[in-house]
């Protein structure tokens, strides 16, 4: 069947736009966003500096305050509780927390980004005791195995994040599965990048706990605002209020 697909699409595109290789079922299984996404968002190729864009949000997360930071700085800055540009342990914790996770989990969270990140967003070579990270170099901590929807600047790139959607939620219902979050981090797994492999499932198996609803699914909306921080906004401001649908994992 896979076969098949591939070679009609093959068939009914111009050769130099073709996406998939008959000989190469990967290239079925997985599908570009082929569509005129371009319709929906202006050269949607070109990494955005401040707005995490899609065709449902060509003008970025509505009422977001990026503060002229990167759309990765945006979403470690929502860990900064104090906003002074400086993560310290207790204030990951603390973030965590804010958006409903237990205690338990939060300490582990606490302790595997500030013990993974903080090094590389120093400004020198001289660790810190405090483990602190540094806003301000968010994009000296993008480690490889990812979905590369940030550059490597820290930018968002709404071609890429698109592309989530297109490759692994195949049946269009707006959102991905956890089954469907691991087959994405193993297919983007490089060469001998241990590091990369195990953050990259840490990352998306924490979102998976945090935002999935009732179907195990978690929204294209609510990973869209993960990467630019403002979802972590939303889940804070809504558990302030008590809404009961928030619950703690």
């Amino acid at each position: 069947m896979a076969n098949s697909g591939a070679a009609a699409a093959t068939a009914t595109a111009p050769r130099h736009s073709v996406t998939v290789a008959p000989g190469t079922p990967v290239t079925w299984r997985r599908q570009v966003a082929t569509d005129d996404l371009s319709s929906y968002v202006d050269k949607p190729h070109v990494p955005r500096a401040e707005l995490a864009v899609d065709r449902e949000h060509p003008n970025g997360s509505k009422g977001h305050v990026t503060g002229g930071m990167t759309v990765l700085q945006q979403h470690f800055a929502f860990f900064d509780r104090n906003n002074d540009g400086i993560i310290y342990p207790w204030e990951t914790y603390e973030g965590f927390r804010a958006v409903g996770f237990n205690m338990l989990l939060s300490f582990l969270g606490m302790i595997i980004i500030n013990g993974s990140f903080s090094y590389f967003t120093l400004d020198g070579w001289i660790p810190s005791p405090f483990f602190p990270i540094y806003v301000r170099n968010a994009h000296k901590g993008k480690h490889g195995s990812d979905s590369e929807v940030y550059d490597t600047e820290g930018r968002f790139v709404p071609q890429k994040f698109e592309e989530l959607f297109s490759k692994y939620d195949r049946d269009r219902k707006g959102g991905v599965t956890f089954m469907e979050l691991l087959e994405m981090t193993e297919a983007n797994r490089n060469v001998m990048d241990f590091f990369g492999w195990v953050a990259s499932k840490l990352e998306w198996g924490a979102t998976w706990l945090l935002c999935r609803d009732d179907r195990g699914v978690v929204t294209k909306e609510q990973i869209r605002g993960i990467f630019d921080g403002s979802f972590f906004e939303r889940m804070e401001k809504q558990r302030r209020v008590g809404m009961k649908e928030y619950r703690q994992y």
